[in-house]
């Protein structure tokens, strides 16, 4: 074994973009055996960062299992468009949950302060648009605020 000191590198964030993401009101599809499948369409928006801006297109969707624990489990997959017309496709899957009576007001539509439960998410980005490349590679997580018309959805790259 060498004596000389290992160094680790240790990863940081940098903001990617903040998001207004419009929805529908939740499809409930009905109880499977993992839990609760709920659709909920995307209907437009807005995001807004240091290297890329645009709207998010309608059509995307995010396909949600609210598991027997209590976890909600998110997969939404959409497509972003840069001010500058670049598409970027995005798969968005991560984790909502928190204490029973905070995610009832959040299923009720009230307003709730996002400290009080965890909302994370691990976008994957895919895009052709040559400016926009270094997306394809990059690993990313995300914050989720979930409101009673819209999700704000604040993405970050690990450095």
């Amino acid at each position: 074994m060498s004596n000389e000191q290992i160094t680790a590198v240790i990863p940081s964030l940098r903001l990617l973009y903040r998001s207004e993401v419009e929805i529908d009101a939740p499809l409930c599809v009905g109880h499977l055996a993992v839990g609760e499948r709920r659709i909920i369409n995307i209907t437009g928006g807005t995001f807004t960062g240091p290297r890329l801006n645009g709207v998010i297109l309608p059509g995307g969707a995010d396909w949600q299992i609210i598991r027997p624990d209590g976890i909600t489990a998110v997969e939404a997959r959409y497509t972003l468009k840069t001010d500058d017309g670049a598409l970027i496709y995005v798969d968005n899957r991560g984790f909502r949950h928190g204490p029973p009576d905070v995610m009832a007001r959040l299923a009720a539509g009230e307003p709730v302060d996002p400290n009080l439960y965890y909302f994370r998410t691990t976008p994957v980005f895919e895009t052709g648009a040559k400016e926009y490349q270094w997306l394809n590679g990059i690993v990313a997580v995300a914050v989720g605020e979930r409101h009673a018309d819209k999700v704000i959805i604040t993405a970050y790259e690990v450095t």
